[in-house]
């Protein structure tokens, strides 16, 4: 039996509310069990430098203090952004670019913020699968403002995490869980199911292709019921 009484392969209860920020041109608050993350996409009407044709989706990731059960310190007091907070960020940025026609957007670029309102495992994926509703409701307003002729984006996006804890698979590890696990794998999907991103950590020890093939249909499973939401809250992409 899981900490939360869970089945090995059930997710938690995960919600979404669109429209949160009032400002943004998309925003959405996603909670993943007691995981909340603050979604917001921006839109500028230009495009970096290293962008010769196309637009481009970009993240920033942030937890705040006390996200955590212990206060951490904000990025800023240490002057440079924290290797996970980078690395998390630059995950977050590929996987959205995957689901969009970069063509189509044109010469705009989507910031896509993260903030970690509360954090109890899963905070990386919880972006991901929040910061994609975000980015399609930017994407939607640029195509009713006129200044886009097309949707740009092409597929839904989502990630979840598995791991092996007490030498089982479990889909959507919560903070406890995490903590112990032997494995740890995140996984982003699109909706036919195929991987954009597949981060696999033998944690307390080595792990079988066969259970790596076992928390790859769990993640399937889950990205499967966050897909649906996904459908729920946004309907056809077109």
């Amino acid at each position: 039996m899981r900490t939360d009484g869970r089945a090995a392969d059930e997710m938690r209860k995960v919600k979404a509310t669109l429209g949160f920020s009032k400002f943004a041109e998309g925003s959405c608050l996603i909670e993943v069990g007691d995981t909340v993350v603050l979604c917001n996409a921006s839109v500028d009407n230009r495009v970096p430098p290293h962008v010769y044709s196309g637009g481009w989706i970009t993240a920033e990731y942030s937890m705040l203090p006390r996200a955590n059960r212990e206060r951490s310190k904000r990025d800023i007091s240490k002057l440079k952004l924290s290797s996970r907070s980078a690395e998390i960020q630059r995950l977050i940025g590929r996987s959205l670019r995957c689901a969009v026609d970069l063509e189509a957007l044109g010469e705009h670029t989507i910031t896509v913020d993260c903030d970690v309102l509360q954090g109890d495992g899963g905070t990386r994926t919880a972006s991901v699968t929040g910061g994609f509703i975000a980015m399609t409701i930017a994407c939607r307003k640029l195509l009713e403002q006129g200044k886009i002729s097309e949707m740009p984006v092409r597929t839904y996006v989502s990630g979840i995490s598995a791991g092996i804890v007490r030498n089982e698979a479990m889909l959507d590890l919560c903070y406890e869980e995490d903590s112990r696990a032997l494995v740890d794998l995140n996984c982003v999907m699109t909706a036919e199911g195929d991987i954009i991103e597949l981060q696999a950590t033998g944690e307390g020890r080595p792990f079988s292709v066969e259970e790596q093939r076992k928390l790859l249909a769990l993640c399937r499973k889950g990205n499967a019921v966050l897909t649906q939401m996904q459908r729920r809250c946004l309907g056809s992409l077109k």
